[in-house]
């Protein structure tokens, strides 16, 4: 099992998302994964994972505003053009950073309506074409109501079937069991069937999201078997929010069998 942190929510010890990068190196980390670098420049931040000696896993679309609570625009309609922007320049951060896998977000959305996902849908057969240009990969990520109300995409099911409809092996599915338990429950039969889609496994306790070993609805020495079985063998993203100190915090990956 290996396991990349999230740089968005661990190490919250550095003040910036530069000083993070030698601070999961420090910790034993060989691979990272973040939202979208909105405060630093391509090069900036492909210094600072340079000098740290990390992997970069996966990063999020450019998501908008976030003063604003953007979270994307892909299934907003009359926003396709901000969209391919985005993209592109996504893109090219995952190019510099070496990074294979671009988490496509969806958007907030008051009402949802059928406009909404034909242009979502049409915007993912977009991002496809483009990421498949470069060897790149798209995931989708459904995100529980009770931790983002109103994000677009929230159900596995209709996931899964445009990510089907599309077909490409540049599209996949973005497992967060932290919203799977969320949103469907039933882990061990969902896992099972969603796993022939997914592209990247992100991993955080329920409910408040912390270290996976701390008291919560999901037991993960169990899950963490379970993914393996499933034949998942690639980087599981730490997208927990540390209790206390990021590193001490670290322990419960060798108390279950595993390393960095």
């Amino acid at each position: 099992m290996k396991f990349c942190a999230n740089l968005s929510f661990m190490f919250t010890e550095g003040k910036t998302l530069l000083e993070r990068y030698i601070l999961a190196k420090d910790a034993g980390f060989k691979a990272v994964e973040s939202g979208f670098p909105f405060e630093y420049s391509l090069s900036e931040v492909k210094q600072a994972k340079e000098n740290a000696g990390l992997q970069q896993v996966l990063i999020n679309i450019k998501t908008g505003d976030l003063s604003k609570g953007e979270l994307g625009v892909t299934a907003v309609p009359g926003m396709e053009s901000k969209f391919k922007d985005m993209l592109k320049e996504t893109i090219e951060y995952a190019l510099a950073l070496d990074a294979k896998k671009v988490h496509i977000m969806a958007g907030k959305l008051d009402n949802v309506n059928l406009s909404n996902w034909e242009t979502y849908e049409n915007n993912l057969k977009y991002a496809a074409g483009e990421l498949a240009r470069v060897n790149l990969l798209g995931v989708i990520e459904p995100i529980n109501q009770h931790s983002v109300p109103q994000y677009f995409m929230s159900d596995f099911g209709k996931a899964v079937e445009i990510i089907k409809r599309i077909n490409s092996p540049h599209l996949k599915l973005q497992l967060d069991i932290f919203h799977l338990q969320h949103i469907c429950g039933d882990l061990s039969y969902n896992i099972k069937n969603l796993m022939p889609y997914v592209g990247h496994v992100q991993i955080a306790q329920v409910p408040n999201r912390n270290e996976p070993d701390t008291a919560g609805e999901i037991d993960y020495q169990y899950i963490l078997q379970l993914l393996k079985a499933s034949g998942y063998n690639d980087w599981v993203g730490l997208e927990y929010k540390p209790k206390g100190n990021t590193k001490e915090g670290l322990q419960w990956i060798w108390n279950y069998g595993y390393s960095l």
